[in-house]
Order: structure tokens, then C-alpha cells, then sequence
């Protein structure tokens, strides 16, 4: 007999998407009805948009039941976007995300579900072998990835060679044990999710992806970039004995993050023993 298919939600944290978002919910949508025989979902968790990207998510829900809205009006950073989406993790068998820009074909999306049959974490890699990218980034950012993952493999020797890659499923036991260690609201989150399902012991897997890199990133290498190392140099000593030692300069650290217009961490339960 035939083991059914897992029940699979999908999370694209969205910040004032108007111009790119729909025609990605409906790729998404109708290949997945089309190629997925298990019941699927896409949750659109909205961030702070100012724009119509909530009018566009409800019309193309319309079309689509499987697309959903959640809709936060305050800024609270990709990172924190997801945290709060991933708290839907018990309502499913996997759950993942993916850019809201459409870098990642749906096609790459759910060749990582079916590599997650196997493993509690898969997540795309734009520099394994196998990887086609059609378009690829600037050689500005490709200089910047590459210091990025040396410093990340520095800090944590997770030996992940593409942690950022906006496209990762996991199995819900995986989300439920690790989701009240999930505390970095912008995208050094990703950093943030890895280390703590390593951390717990579940698997994680890299696998070739298919991606396009689209104009119009929200990353720019200024301020912005700033802002995730700090937020990942703050989450290499968050594990270190020495964390305790710095709360006097919590103050400075929350302006630090302000002069940055970055979101700060999410403040969270006591850290376990080391």
C-alpha cells in the first residue's frame, strides 16, 4: 500500500511584495496542485507592508484556496516573520519557506520535500554541484556570501556551505522541539534555525537547487548588512559562557540595533545550560 503523501505548508515571508508576489503564488499554486498529491498550503506571513501586498495575497486567495494570509502590521523583520509563521508547524507533517520574490522555482521547492522524506531539514544550496542558477548575483554580493559563510563557519562549524538560501522544509517535530530557541528576526534567522536543529541532534541536508537571482533584493550592503552580523555574532555568544557578562550592555546593543534600522532579537526564555 501506498504510504500518502505528508500534508505540506508553505511560508513566504513578505515585505511590501506588490509587484512580484502574485505571479508567485500562482506558479506555486497551480504546479503544486498539478505535481503534489498531498494537501498543501501557503501561508503569506506579511511584515510592516505599507503597500497592497495583503489586497494581492486575498485576491489570488480567492482563485487559490490553498493561499493565506497573515498579516502583521508592525515591522518585525523576515526573521521574525517566520518565527511566527512557523508556529503553524503542528497543523502540518512539513513545513517550509521560500523567498517571496520567486528565486526559487517551485519545481526546486519540492525536491527538497521529497529529499525530506529521509532527513528532519532539507534546505537548497546555490554552491553545491548541481546547482543551475540563471541568474546569477552581483559580484559585489558574491564577495560578500563568501565572507558571510566563512565568518558563520567560523563561529559555528556547522560545515553548511549555503546557509542562506531561501529555500528550506522541515518535519514538524523538528520545528515544535526547536522553536522557542528561534530568536533572530532578520535574515541571519537562517543561521539562527540551522544551528539549533544541529544543536537538538535532527539531520540536515544540502541539496542542489535551481535558482534565480532577482533584481530588486531587499539585502542591500550597507546598514542592512551591518545589522545580520551583528545579530550573528550576538547568536555565537547567546552559546557561550561569557553571555551572562554582557547583559549591562544589552541598552547599547538595542540602540546599536536601531541606528541600524534593523529588527532586534526577540526576547526569549532562559538560555538551557551549557
Amino acid at each position: 500500500m501506498t504510504k500518502p503523501a505528508p500534508d505540506l505548508l508553505l511560508l513566504l515571508p513578505a515585505y511590501n511584495e506588490e509587484r512580484r508576489i502574485e505571479p508567485v503564488l500562482r506558479d506555486y499554486a497551480q504546479y503544486f496542485r498539478k505535481h503534489y498529491p498531498g494537501k498543501f498550503q501557503m501561508v503569506v506571513v506579511l511584515n510592516g507592508c505599507v503597500d497592497n501586498t495583503f489586497g494581492i495575497v486575498e485576491s489570488v486567495g480567492r482563485d487559490f484556496q490553498e493561499v493565506k494570509a497573515l498579516n502583521f502590521p508592525d515591522p518585525i523583520g523576515k526573521g521574525g516573520a517566520l518565527i511566527e509563521g512557523l508556529k503553524l508547524a503542528p497543523t502540518t507533517d512539513l513545513i517550509g519557506y521560500v523567498d517571496a520574490d520567486g528565486a526559487t522555482a517551485p519545481s526546486a521547492f519540492l525536491d527538497l520535500v521529497r529529499h525530506c522524506q529521509s532527513v528532519d531539514c532539507a534546505i537548497g544550496s546555490r554552491w553545491l554541484p548541481g546547482s543551475v542558477l540563471h541568474q546569477s548575483q552581483s559580484k559585489r554580493r558574491q564577495i560578500f556570501s563568501r565572507l558571510f559563510h566563512a565568518l558563520v563557519q567560523f563561529l559555528f562549524r556547522m560545515n553548511i556551505k549555503d546557509t542562506q538560501c531561501g529555500a528550506k522544509v522541515m518535519r514538524r517535530e523538528a520545528i515544535e522541539k526547536i522553536h522557542s530557541a528561534l530568536r533572530i528576526a532578520d535574515v541571519a534567522f537562517d543561521i539562527n534555525l540551522l544551528y539549533s536543529l544541529k544543536r537538538s541532534g535532527f539531520s540536515v541536508l544540502e541539496v542542489p537547487t535551481e535558482w534565480t537571482d532577482k533584481i530588486g533584493s531587499k539585502i542591500k550592503l550597507n546598514k542592512g548588512s551591518l545589522g545580520i552580523i551583528l545579530s550573528v555574532v550576538r547568536l555565537r555568544l547567546f552559546y557561550s559562557p561569557f553571555y551572562r557578562l554582557l547583559k549591562p550592555l544589552r541598552p547599547l546593543e538595542a540602540w546599536i540595533y536601531r541606528k541600524l534600522s534593523a529588527p532586534q532579537p526577540l526576547p526569549g526564555p532562559p538560555r538551557e545550560k551549557q
